[in-house]
């Protein structure tokens, strides 16, 4: 749960139902072991709950919110506004929502941005905070209730993401929030996003043909070279890969890409 004073997470549940969580990711990661991204989302959406799908609305996210209208166009599709993102995102964000024809889709803000940082200046003192504040502490909030959600992570994007599984136990710096996470495209490489998207003709965010294969919020994203890993852009020159949404065992990943 979300513990709205400090922007902090606290675990959810007991030692039994961790175990009995764990338990299900387990059983969910043998079963749609050998499946495919398509087959993953199905099933994730069948059989793991009430599930929500979280997307940014950046370079590749149009790929799971293509997979998700064919399913069902009405799952939950959350998207977090941190009021610093680019207007080609809100733009696309609505273009690609039409043309899916997803009919459930969610804008997530933070209620206290004006009062912890009523001059958008955190970023320059604390780029963590400024990411838990706009990002991390609403997105929480509106997942509760939820049994767990979509994202769009993928193996090779990090070296924290290196050994990605489809299913896995959602994480805070706290302990755990007794949801499960969802990676469909875990396995894919890059080569298979742009082939989808191909194949499907499905438009592709404006900015990444101006040189951001990786899209954040504008004031900490930067073009990348060619040559440069893709997510080089993302936070430049700063020893940080992950906005704080996502936990590896437990901590923040601060590891350059």
């Amino acid at each position: 749960m979300v513990n709205f004073e400090t922007n902090t997470f606290e675990p959810d549940g007991g030692a039994a139902a961790q175990t009995a969580l764990t338990t299900k990711v387990d059983g969910l990661n043998a079963r749609y072991r050998h499946h495919s991204a398509t087959a993953v989302m199905q099933g994730a959406l069948q059989d793991a709950g009430h599930i929500a799908l979280v997307s940014s609305f950046g370079a590749e996210s149009v790929v799971l919110l293509h997979m998700a209208a064919i399913i069902d166009p009405m799952v939950p599709v959350l998207f977090v506004d941190t009021e610093l993102l680019f207007t080609e995102t809100l733009v696309y964000q609505q273009e690609v929502s039409e043309r899916l024809g997803l009919r459930n889709v969610q804008i997530v803000k933070a209620a206290d941005i004006a009062a912890k940082d009523p001059y958008g200046a955190l970023r320059f003192s604390d780029t963590d905070a400024c990411c838990a504040l706009r990002k991390t502490a609403p997105l929480q909030a509106a997942l509760e209730g939820f049994d767990g959600w979509i994202t769009g992570r993928k193996r090779f994007q990090a070296g924290s993401r290196a050994a990605l599984d489809f299913f896995e136990v959602e994480e805070t710096a706290a302990g755990t929030t007794g949801r499960i996470k969802i990676n469909p495209l875990a396995h894919w490489a890059p080569e298979d996003v742009r082939a989808y998207m191909i194949e499907n003709r499905l438009p592709r965010h404006p900015l990444v043909a101006k040189g951001y294969p990786s899209i954040g919020c504008a004031p900490c994203t930067s073009p990348v070279a060619a040559g440069e890993d893709p997510r080089a852009g993302r936070w430049r020159d700063q020893s940080k890969e992950e906005c704080g949404i996502h936990v590896v065992n437990g901590q923040f990943i601060r590891t350059g890409a």
